[in-house]
């Protein structure tokens, strides 16, 4: 065997086995990008909230997997919509079980992929100020129909407690409105139905004075990372499970350790159950793509990281690039993790 054929023999083996790493290193790289080539539309509802850098962090897991992610904003009506005749992909957004009704009739085409991405679940109620609590010995909603403990809350000198309830468009005020005439306080209670960011800067303001405040509201929140439960305020539970039709209804509105329930009671009967957020799909699209369901439902932040977010948010003045950032720092922070949630969801798009 002559030199030269050794070399040309050498040269080939050697150009089969570059071929065959590269094309090994390509096949790496598509099972690590899954979403290589393919569009998510994504988007957020018009509610600013922690919610807001969650849906960062999906959307950089998703980048991750390959995916070119398209990020829109609109009312929840119009999300619902779009997801179900396949004119958007997925929203991270859906508040369950307040959702649950409108979700149900579109349940042929939809898919919810999580059980939430709060851990444990966060918490809707009526709130008023420690203060005023222990010094009238108040631990129930259904005290506010006493007018003596109704005036304590009264701020337009009606003589009615002025309690401040959800935007006119949020389901929250419906159930609100609802309870204050169950409950019988229709003559004691007045209603604050407006824009709720506005709202609580008053309820802020009458707090830093020390005078009392009366608000309905809920955890994780940038209110309840301000007025801290236990310390500044109270939950005031409610007399008995009551919701108006519409509302999905729990199997009881008694949550365990609720920090701050007025009274120290435990459980605490709270306006509504347990809520969380939960990512909604169009079904044809998890079909096509394993890897992003996968990725999505791994997604799960402790209470103690929402609130944290809710209070970096403040009172939702903050811009998309400054929420992008408080994502970004999470990630860094969890990269291990983050990087983990990715790996899986690979792996589940090959």
């Amino acid at each position: 065997m002559s030199a030269n054929y050794r070399y040309r023999k050498g040269l080939r083996l050697a150009c089969a086995t570059a071929v065959a790493a590269t094309m090994m290193g390509g096949l790496s790289f598509a099972q690590d990008k899954p979403g290589e080539g393919k569009t998510i539309r994504f988007t957020s509802s018009d509610s600013l909230g922690a919610n807001y850098i969650q849906d960062q962090v999906l959307i950089a897991g998703l980048e991750k997997l390959g995916y070119d992610v398209k990020l829109s904003t609109m009312n929840m009506s119009a999300i619902l919509q779009a997801i179900s005749q396949d004119d958007l992909d997925m929203t991270g957004d859906i508040n369950w079980p307040q959702a649950e009704p409108a979700i149900a009739q579109i349940s042929d085409t939809v898919e919810l992929i999580n059980e939430g991405t709060i851990a444990g679940g966060g918490i809707n109620g009526y709130m008023i100020d420690k203060k005023t609590a222990e010094a009238n010995n108040i631990t129930n909603v259904s005290q506010l129909k006493d007018p003596k403990i109704a005036a304590l809350f009264d701020t337009d000198g009606d003589g009615k407690a002025n309690l401040v309830n959800c935007d006119p468009a949020w389901k929250c005020g419906d159930v609100v409105d609802f309870q204050v005439k169950e409950f019988g306080l229709s003559d004691t209670v007045r209603s604050i139905r407006a824009k709720y960011e506005p709202l609580i800067g008053e309820v802020f303001a009458r707090a830093d004075r020390g005078e009392p405040i009366l608000l309905y509201t809920w955890s994780p929140s940038w209110i309840v990372y301000r007025l801290k439960p236990g310390k500044d305020v109270v939950w005031l539970p409610i007399p008995y499970d009551a919701l108006p039709e519409g509302v999905s209804k729990p199997k009881t509105h008694e949550v365990k350790d609720v920090v701050g329930c007025a009274g120290g009671q435990n459980p605490c009967r709270m306006a509504v159950g347990p809520w969380n957020w939960r990512t909604l799909a169009n079904k044809k699209f998890l079909a096509d793509n394993p890897a992003a369901k996968k990725f999505i439902e791994q997604a799960k932040w402790s209470l103690d990281i929402w609130s944290q977010w809710e209070g970096d948010l403040g009172a939702g003045n903050k811009s998309d690039a400054e929420i992008k950032k408080i994502a970004n720092d999470w990630i860094a922070a969890n990269q291990s993790e983050f990087d983990g949630w990715v790996k899986n969801a690979a792996a589940a798009g090959k």
